[in-house]
């Protein structure tokens, strides 16, 4: 027999080795514990498709042999995580997996997961930093904390404010589609908090315009007398879905001071945006907020 027909010819390489599931294992997974592993694997892959996986497909993806995925996906179905789809047979995610979803969006608490990225900033800055959605007309302050020092701007989770004329509001105003700004705007002219408040459509137009620009907004006495705020974008996936600021005494923020807090603010932004307990707590928040503010006879 020829040996080089038992061997591999030089220079060819070995098949790739296909990918495993229990690669992917945590460390900690002993003998018993990496079938659990195992199993959240195959609903983490189902999530992931967003539909149902054939038992092929299974195999492709994990690298397991099909007896082994049989038992898995057995135990699965008959405990409700996933259903049976078609005879192929494929499977996609069941009711239980909603059940625990639920539980863990509702048992998030944003002024909690957030708390500890502000209370860096607050500390760094000596300003109390602010996270703030849209909510209508308003913006909602979802997470406050506040630096340790007698003279200090004071708020608190739940807080509302006018989104036209304090930073958190004019830079979610400004990452929005402008045909859509009017929606989350007083009638004009808007309430005047004081001399500096921008009243009219086109004022606050030209501001947004350059607060989009420049990445940042500015407040700078618009809100109140004393009390100037600068406030940047947190951004998933290009989408902005929240605004993070400082406000504090107006002589504190001049051009030196502003542009540390916004370094910090910046760094701060992405550490929240990677944040995935604060994403998610954010999402749930957005979806149950208004889309501007209904008309009435007082706005006609």
């Amino acid at each position: 027999m020829d040996r080089a027909r038992g061997t591999r010819a030089a220079g060819t390489r070995p098949a790739a080795r296909r990918a495993n599931v229990d690669d992917d294992r945590p460390a900690a997974a002993n003998y018993h514990a990496n079938a659990l592993a195992r199993g959240l694997a195959l609903l983490e892959r189902l999530a992931a498709q967003g539909g149902a996986l054939t038992l092929n497909d299974f195999s492709a993806g994990t690298g397991l042999p099909k007896s082994t995925l049989v038992r898995l996906l057995g135990v699965l179905e008959e405990m409700g995580y996933v259903v049976r789809a078609d005879e192929r047979p494929a499977y996609r995610l069941g009711h239980k997996t909603l059940t625990l979803s639920t539980a863990y969006l509702t048992g998030l608490d944003l002024s909690q997961v957030a708390g500890g990225h502000l209370a860096k900033v607050a500390e760094a800055t000596g300003q109390t930093a602010n996270l703030g959605v849209l909510d209508g007309r308003e913006v909602l302050h979802v997470c406050v904390r506040e630096p340790d020092r007698p003279i200090r701007f004071h708020t608190m989770p739940g807080t509302r404010d006018a989104a036209h004329c304090t930073g958190l509001g004019k830079m979610l105003l400004a990452r929005l589609d402008p045909s859509k700004v009017a929606a989350y705007l007083p009638p004009e002219p808007f309430p005047a908090r004081t001399e500096h408040t921008l009243t009219t459509a086109s004022a606050l137009a030209e501001d947004l315009r350059a607060t989009a620009e420049r990445g940042h907004a500015l407040d700078d006495n618009e809100g109140s007398v004393g009390l100037r705020c600068v406030a940047v974008p947190v951004e998933v996936g290009g989408d902005c879905v929240a605004a993070l600021s400082v406000s504090g005494p107006s002589a504190e923020f001049d051009g030196d001071r502003r542009a540390g807090y916004l370094d910090g603010l910046r760094a701060a932004a992405a550490d929240l945006a990677a944040d995935a307990d604060v994403v998610a707590a954010l999402e749930y928040l957005r979806s149950s907020l208004r889309s501007g503010a209904p008309s009435t006879r007082e706005d006609a």
